[in-house]
């Protein structure tokens, strides 16, 4: 009864849109009192034990290389790259814009960076394309989302420290349905603007492109191939894209100064500075729930109140939606990540497989009203209602699901990367 307690105590605390900070304290104090006997003698040694985490390093430096390359120049050249390799297709800028968040999606990490780096770019041209306007808005919103499923992905590495799951296998697992979803989302593009007419094929614009975006288009290859052959760490790919991002912006294309620098700086401070204690929290309360045996009770009880394995992930599933419209993203992860991986468990479901699932989840979670991120962001960005957007992304939410619905009951589309 207790572990529902806490769930209600969530489920409240969310319907009446408290910060997760709160939420986190008070589920903090809950758990303290009930299961640490009214003592919180260990709160402080649980929460540096959760900062004492070097893969937590990777987090803030994937947020400074897409801060870097948001300002810099190298989503305008992937953009540019594209453009030429697709613009000769019925609606081939629309398919552009997709492509495009997808690989600086696979540098960023971050959907926030991906949907303002390359939307502020592509939706001026696609609505000077003759592009509706709602395409357009759906379109670079929707795409902007493939940032936290696309390795390396924030939300991938904070599952694998809130879970203890590998995140090289995470990182390995989020490829194929990120391809899925962006190949999806691209043919939807085409087919949407079929009647549109088309730019002629131009080889010397490719050439030009390709030149100019080089060392744009090797910074994903340099990153994951170094992560998937073992060559470096997800925490060390993170150092890596840093620099690389430093080298080319400040040498190579020379787009940045000092003022570029300090400002990076500061806001990933600021974020930093909210990020990390909702982590530390969490890793707090997952750590003592662990010690008391509390997923294993709830597994347990789970087993007897849901029937089978399809009947929970279609629950999850149903639940983690839901969530999504009350709650952003990440701080769905952290406040549900290390219970519903307990009910995944009893059930045998691979706890790669269940990330990619929870994950997918919170993507959508992005795009539904009232609390979905890249709505805001959209709004904000381009100068929208907050009606418009919504509506705009609703093709893209009806096609992700049908991508969630394909990796939930299929998992090998998950798992065929990853070494049993």
């Amino acid at each position: 009864m207790e572990i529902l307690g806490l769930l209600l105590l969530f489920i409240v605390l969310l319907a009446l849109r408290q910060s997760v900070i709160l939420i986190l304290l008070v589920a903090t104090a809950y758990v303290h009192f009930v299961w640490g006997d009214g003592t919180i003698t260990y709160l402080i040694e649980d929460l540096w034990t959760a900062m004492d985490n070097g893969v937590l390093l990777a987090i803030p430096m994937f947020i400074i290389a897409g801060a870097l390359m948001s300002r810099g120049s190298i989503a305008e050249r992937l953009i540019e790259v594209m453009r030429a390799l697709t613009e000769w297709m019925p609606g081939g800028l629309g398919l552009a814009s997709i492509l495009s968040c997808a690989v600086f999606a696979a540098i960023s990490g971050s959907s926030a960076a991906t949907l303002l780096a390359v939307g502020t770019v592509v939706y001026p041209a696609l609505k000077n394309a003759g592009y509706s306007n709602r395409f357009s808005l759906g379109a670079v919103t929707s795409a902007g989302t493939l940032g936290i499923i696309i390795p390396p992905s924030i939300p991938l590495i904070i599952y694998g420290i809130i879970t203890e799951t590998s995140i090289v296998d995470l990182f390995l697992a989020g490829v194929i349905p990120g391809l899925i979803l962006t190949a999806s989302l691209g043919i939807y593009g085409l087919w949407a603007n079929r009647d549109l007419p088309r730019t002629p094929f131009s080889l010397s614009r490719l050439v030009l492109a390709l030149r100019r975006g080089f060392w744009a288009l090797m910074m994903p290859v340099i990153l994951l191939g170094g992560i998937y052959s073992g060559y470096f760490s997800p925490t060390e790919a993170a150092a890596v894209s840093v620099g690389y991002a430093i080298l080319v912006e400040l040498f190579i294309h020379r787009e940045l100064g000092p003022r570029d620098f300090y400002e990076v700086g500061l806001s990933t401070a600021q974020m930093l500075g909210t990020l990390f204690p909702i982590v530390a929290a969490a890793i707090s309360i997952k750590t003592l729930l662990a010690i008391e045996g509390i997923p294993q009770d709830f597994a347990t009880w789970l087993q007897g109140a849901v029937s089978s394995k399809i009947a929970f992930l279609l629950a999850v599933n149903a639940a983690l939606i839901v969530i999504g419209c009350l709650v952003d993203s990440l701080s769905a992860l952290l406040l549900l990540a290390p219970i519903l991986y307990a009910g995944a468990k009893a059930y045998g479901i691979d706890p790669v497989h269940f990330g990619i699932i929870m994950i997918i989840n919170l993507e959508i979670g992005l795009l539904t009203p009232p609390i979905g991120l890249n709505i805001l962001v959209a709004m904000t960005a381009f100068r929208q209602r907050f009606r418009e957007v919504a509506i705009s992304v609703l093709p893209f939410i009806a096609i992700m699901l049908g991508v969630l619905t394909l990796v939930t009951f299929v998992p090998g589309i998950s798992l065929f990367l990853v070494s049993p």
